[in-house]
């Protein structure tokens, strides 16, 4: 039987026109919010489509396995009560795969609905990986000068009559029409759309699209090859195979440099961002790889460091990073070149109106000109005691000190389900990563150690990474208390 005609008799006449056929599933989810990484599904519907007419459906609430937020509720009109006795995803997840499989994933604004059945798949320790359509980015071509390309907006623009917004059935059902509508009106289009991206003539020579499709839609490191298997190109990304794709996509010059001399790629997935940037960073002034500049410096070159005049003033100057100005300044922060050492300087100096002369910005023997245009309040000249002067000193140097303090350790999610990425700080210094088994106590600290990928880098740039992450609060940190 023909699983598109439906019909034994018609099977052989039309076996060639079902072999072009492409398949859709238009699919809507509602969640208990906005990330994939931190909330879950509460409801999905699927509609499958062969671009003429709707071949399957299929509609469940989910139990979330957590609270649904009050604002959820409000929006969606789905109560915990409602999906207290709903499957969980697990029980579901088989029949999602069957009805999405082979064909090509349609929702209105896809990131987010794909992106979440991706993760909670992730979380089961399969990998979720379909071909994506946006019926917004669709629409904007095919509808081009519409006020607005919202479901709701659409559906009162085009009539089409839905039971419930912010339902996953009659959002789908909604989305449906709209695709249908497109298809009427713009049928190269939507080819286009589905076809865009990669092209074989694109590829460097020896790659294949299969080849690409073989990277994970994962979180971590990509290696470029050339012919000799040399690492040319190191990068990280938390979707690699899209991240590939668009490498050898992009038509810019840029687009173009990166494709020379590609032979061939590797990855190694990561899990955790946090890991990745920090080996991604690692990588680069190990390998050295040619087509990376900006992070293969195994040094910082330039510096901000203090000192105390014999007025009494503590000041802030901007030079390289040697041990010669090490001796002579106290060092407060190291930058991948000299400029970018200037350039917060002047930031800092200009946010707490600081003395540009007394910072070396203004060559001028007197008062600086900041001071005439009244942002500097005068310690040039003596107007401004050192008191005054060096508590806003004090406020730039929390500023500008990005250092790592302390010891502790950061936990992020792993490779798997099963594991989490620990990232260690002994003393201020980064010590490396590893993985350990969720579901297993910790080793000692001394264990853990020994464990550590990286660890002897030392990497300049480590700690900034780091800094800005504890400080983003994106991960979990435990205080060793040493």
């Amino acid at each position: 039987m023909c699983y598109i005609c439906r019909n034994k008799l018609f099977h052989h006449k039309y076996q060639y026109f079902c072999k072009k056929v492409r398949l859709y599933c238009i699919v809507d989810i509602e969640t208990t919010g906005g990330t994939a990484r931190n909330e879950r599904i509460t409801e999905i519907a699927i509609v499958v489509h062969d671009g003429r007419q709707v071949v399957d459906t299929f509609s469940t609430l989910i139990n979330p396995e957590r609270s649904i937020p009050w604002n959820i509720t409000q929006l969606t009109g789905i109560t915990n009560d409602m999906v207290a006795g709903a499957p969980r995803f697990y029980e579901v997840a088989r029949q999602i795969v069957e009805l999405t499989e082979g064909k090509i994933f349609v929702a209105h604004n896809v990131n987010f609905d794909y992106s979440f059945v991706r993760e909670e798949f992730s979380r089961l320790g399969f990998e979720f990986s379909r071909r994506q359509l946006c019926t917004v980015r669709l629409a904007r071509k095919v509808f081009p000068g519409l006020p607005s390309y919202s479901l709701s907006n659409l559906k009162r623009h085009f009539g089409i009559h839905a039971e419930r917004s912010h339902r996953a059935l009659d959002d789908t059902l909604a989305t449906t029409r709209l695709f249908e509508m497109m298809l009427e009106s713009g049928e190269g289009t939507v080819r286009e759309m589905v076809n865009r991206g990669v092209r074989e003539t694109r590829l460097p020579a020896g790659l294949t699209i299969e080849r690409l499709n073989e990277a994970p839609e994962s979180c971590g490191v990509y290696y470029l090859h050339d012919e000799a298997g040399t690492v040319i190109y190191v990068g990280k990304s938390i979707n690699i195979r899209k991240r590939l794709f668009e490498h050898f996509s992009d038509m810019t010059q840029k687009g173009e440099k990166m494709r020379q001399g590609v032979a061939d790629f590797s990855w190694e997935v990561m899990g955790s961002e946090l890991v990745a940037l920090l080996h991604e960073s690692a990588e680069i002034k190990r390998l050295q790889p040619r087509i990376n500049k900006a992070l293969r410096l195994k040094q910082h070159q330039g510096a901000l460091y203090t000192y105390t005049d014999e007025n009494g003033y503590t000041r802030l100057v901007y030079g390289k990073n040697t041990a010669k100005n090490a001796k002579k300044l106290h060092l407060a922060a190291t930058y991948p070149k000299l400029e970018h050492a200037r350039a917060h300087l002047q930031s800092v100096v200009r946010q707490l109106e600081l003395c540009y002369r007394l910072c070396h910005l203004d060559a001028s023997e007197n008062a600086c000109f900041h001071h005439s245009i009244k942002q500097c309040h005068g310690a040039c000249i003596g107007q401004e005691v050192p008191e005054s002067y060096n508590e806003r000193v004090d406020q730039a140097l929390k500023i500008i000190d990005r250092r790592l303090q302390g010891s502790f350790l950061l936990t992020d999610r792993g490779r798997n389900a099963d594991e989490q990425a620990v990232v260690a700080v002994i003393n201020g210094i980064y010590r490396g990563f590893c993985f350990i088994n969720r579901n297993e106590a910790p080793p000692p600290i001394g264990e853990l150690l020994s464990d550590m990928r990286n660890a002897d880098t030392r990497d300049p740039s480590a700690a900034q990474i780091i800094y800005s992450w504890t400080e983003a609060g994106k991960c979990r940190k435990i205080d060793l208390g040493q």
